[in-house]
C-alpha cells in the first residue's frame, strides 16, 4: 500500500454541503486505505483545474450544485479527461439515482448522508480503481 495519503476532491457551491460530505466520509473511511485529505472546490473551474491536474484520487460532486450541477459536470469530466478519477455523486432524492447513473458516476450517495454508508461507498470505489504502485 502506498504511504501517500489519498486525496478526495469535494465540490459544492455551498460550504455547508462540502462540510457535511467531509464529515460523513471522515478522515479515514477504511483502515486499509489510511487517512485521506480533502480538497474543497466551490466552482466548476476549481473542479476542472484539479481533475485536469490529476491531483485527486476521487471526487465527490454535489448533484444539486448551482449553477452547474455535479451530474452534468461528472458526465463532462468522464467524457473529456483520459483516466478520469472515480466520481461519486451526492443527490438529495433517491429517485435521482438514475440521473447519477446517466452521468457515468462510479457511485451515488443520498442526503442525508449516513456516515457508515458514505465511508463504505468511498472506500469501495477507491479499492475498485487501481491505485498506482510505486516501484524501484
Amino acid at each position: 500500500m502506498s504511504t501517500q495519503p489519498l486525496t478526495i476532491l469535494v465540490f459544492s457551491h455551498r460550504p455547508e454541503v462540502r462540510e457535511s460530505i467531509i464529515t460523513a466520509v471522515g478522515r479515514r473511511p477504511a483502515a486499509d486505505l489510511g487517512r485521506v485529505t480533502f480538497v474543497e472546490a466551490a466552482t466548476v473551474a476549481d473542479v476542472i483545474y484539479h481533475m485536469d491536474a490529476h491531483d485527486s484520487d476521487l471526487a465527490i460532486l454535489d448533484g444539486e450544485a448551482q449553477p452547474t450541477g455535479g451530474m452534468g459536470l461528472c458526465r463532462q469530466l468522464k467524457n473529456e479527461i483520459d483516466d478520469c478519477p472515480p466520481i461519486v455523486i451526492a443527490v438529495r432524492r433517491k429517485d435521482d439515482r438514475w440521473l447519477a447513473t446517466w452521468s457515468q458516476a462510479d457511485a451515488v450517495l443520498v442526503h442525508p448522508l449516513d456516515p457508515l454508508t458514505a465511508a463504505e461507498t468511498v472506500a469501495d470505489v477507491l479499492r475498485s480503481h487501481k491505485l498506482p504502485t510505486v516501484r524501484g
